[in-house]
């Protein structure tokens, strides 16, 4: 495999997400200011019951990153479903390109316009609300955001394989991991209020470790694990999705070429 090759594939599948952030104004509104709203409602809740104000930062960090959750189930998992039915999966097999540039572009666009999401949402929740903002580490703050990031959008290629091979039941899935993900990873109270079971199971959810991650770094709290343990957890996490996805995408390469199948609508 050339690797120019590659990284002109990745290059190709970037731009359009790119390009379509600044074409289309007002998805960004709805996508910025909706969230914030129901950011407030926890919010003002919060401080009627005079709880900390890391409660609140805990908000502003859970709403930032459910967007990227968002982008990983609709922008990741169910689009080689859409480009099915659009007609484009074809040439995506046909093409000389591997699946993985394919699917690497797809996910540092979708990661870029997102980051510009999440940092417009987090912006307006820090001055709105007065979150402190005092981490013991930029660095492992950073370092833990990058992290996350690979696993969700590793976990993210996966998806996008297994979604297509199930076909229809993508749409359900899609809807399985939404909400209950939304409880497991602590997007709007700290995970380590959970039972210790249930706590141990949503770790496997790489929004959930990383949330509870930066907000041990951000706001000096107690979490499920230390950090350096979640950071871990979360990069053996993005290595095992990332290989589990090429096989994925390979096994389906193979079926589309051998069976002709995969590629036929409603199939």
């Amino acid at each position: 495999m050339s690797f120019k090759l590659f990284f002109q594939a990745v290059q190709a599948r970037t731009y359009p997400r790119i390009a379509w952030l600044f074409r289309s104004n007002s998805w960004m509104i709805q996508e910025t200011v909706l969230p914030v709203l129901a950011v407030s409602a926890f919010a003002y809740a919060y401080r009627a019951m005079e709880a900390p104000a890391a409660y609140t930062g805990f908000l502003v960090l859970g709403a930032a990153m459910t967007t990227f959750w968002l982008n990983v189930l609709w922008g990741m998992g169910a689009q080689l479903y859409w480009e099915r039915d659009s007609g484009n999966l074809e040439l995506y097999v046909m093409s000389p390109a591997p699946m993985t540039a394919i699917l690497t572009g797809m996910a540092i666009g979708g990661m870029i316009t997102t980051v510009i999401r999440a940092t417009a949402i987090t912006v307006a929740g820090v001055f709105l609300f007065d979150v402190p903002i005092n981490p013991s580490s930029w660095w492992l703050l950073v370092l833990g955001f990058v992290v996350t990031l690979a696993a969700l959008y590793g976990l993210g290629m996966l998806f996008a394989s297994l979604f297509l091979l199930w076909g229809r039941e993508a749409w359900h899935l899609v809807s399985l991991l939404q909400e209950p993900v939304y409880l497991l990873s602590g997007t709007n109270f700290p995970v380590s209020i959970l039972p210790r079971a249930v706590a141990l199971f949503a770790s496997a959810i790489p929004l959930t470790l990383g949330m509870d991650a930066m907000r041990q770094v951000l706001f000096r709290t107690t979490g499920l694990f230390e950090v350096w343990i979640e950071l871990s957890v979360l990069g053996g996490l993005a290595v095992a999705f990332f290989f589990a996805a090429c096989w994925g995408l390979r096994y389906l390469e193979r079926r589309a070429r051998e069976e002709g199948k995969l590629t036929v609508r409603w199939q």
